[in-house]
């Protein structure tokens, strides 16, 4: 019989982290444990402000499926989603959450790591990126600085000093730049910064414009001279088509879309459609950053460096190393909660 649990915790960063529309300091995150009594699955959604979702809410949400969850007698994650999908349609993150935990359990319960079980190669999964949020430049410069070694750093941009920024970066390292502007940007911006950005090492930008700027997309997706990845603009599994021909990529966060189970669909449609495929983090543990991994190897880009950002984690599992995971011999999604 299975049991299902809710845990609430604060994730203290390091450092405060920016991007162009807030500042947190702290991360609130919901842990969702899925049990049979013998093995233990864990799967996790932060708060967001700007997609509404608080701990009370995500909470409630879970708890209006428990009988649901809680009558199944054979763990198998297409299934519980499935059975769930409809009652949490206006609750993605607590979905995400439920889906990552049955995936854990699920990979626990068959002796094997979920991303063995897909019949995929951990050795085929990119390296992270280590992500620098906005401050003074010295501070990002000393963000960098305090974390070496990464092959690729992220830089959160959406302010009057955006190119310097990237400029005084590249003084530091030879490593590659992505950039991120969170929306923060305009049409002609994002074209003007695009030419400067390549010369300076840029991968890619990821959503300049914000999602609502649909034609303007296509003309930044025209005139760009570096690759445009979608992040805002790419949240559920319809949107994945929505962004072709406005998109070189998408961006996608289990969060948002509700778990590893239509992540995975995502991807292959990506593919589909030939565009690059991407997964990112939120700020969380390593319960969120383990189930990311179990994609990896299905990817061209991966953002999972959330644990990386934190001052103190609540949980083992996949271990990110400068760009790479470290997969550890647990199954499932090989997350372990550490005990409060």
């Amino acid at each position: 019989m299975l049991s299902l649990q809710s845990h609430t915790f604060d994730l203290p960063l390091k450092h405060p982290f920016t991007i162009s529309r807030s500042t947190i300091y702290v991360q609130p995150t919901l842990v969702v444990e899925l049990s049979d009594g013998t093995h233990h699955g864990y799967g996790e959604a932060t708060t967001n402000d700007y997609y509404g979702m608080t701990l009370d809410r995500m909470v409630k949400a879970i708890e209006s499926v428990r009988s649901t969850v809680e009558s199944i007698q054979a763990v198998n994650p297409n299934e519980i989603f499935e059975s769930v999908r409809v009652q949490l349609a206006d609750e993605p993150f607590a979905l995400c959450a439920l889906d990552q935990a049955v995936y854990d359990l699920w990979g626990k319960q068959k002796g094997k790591p979920v991303y063995e079980l897909w019949g995929l190669d951990p050795n085929d999964a990119p390296r992270s990126n280590f992500t620098i949020g906005i401050d003074s430049i010295a501070a990002m410069i000393a963000k960098l600085e305090e974390a070496p070694g990464w092959p690729t750093y992220k830089i959160k941009l959406g302010t009057k000093h955006d190119i310097e920024i990237v400029e005084q970066l590249r003084q530091h390292t030879d490593a590659k730049f992505r950039v991120d502007a969170n929306c923060g940007w305009t049409v002609p911006e994002t074209i003007t910064n695009s030419h400067r950005l390549r010369e300076l090492g840029v991968e890619f930008i990821e959503q300049p414009l914000p999602a609502d700027q649909v034609e303007e997309s296509r003309e930044v997706f025209q005139k760009s001279a570096l690759p445009i990845i979608a992040d805002e603009s790419c949240i559920v599994e319809d949107d994945v088509d929505h962004c072709a021909g406005r998109f070189h990529g998408v961006n996608i966060k289990l969060v948002k879309c509700g778990g590893m189970t239509p992540a995975k669909r995502m991807i292959q449609r990506a593919r589909e459609l030939n565009m690059k495929a991407m997964v990112g983090c939120m700020t969380e543990s390593s319960v969120g950053i383990s189930a990311i991994a179990q994609l990896a190897p299905l990817l061209d880009y991966v953002d999972m460096d959330g644990a990386a950002l934190l001052a103190n984690d609540i949980a083992s599992g996949v271990d990110v190393q400068k760009g790479v995971c470290h997969f550890p011999t647990a199954n499932g999604n090989g997350v372990t909660l550490t005990p409060k």
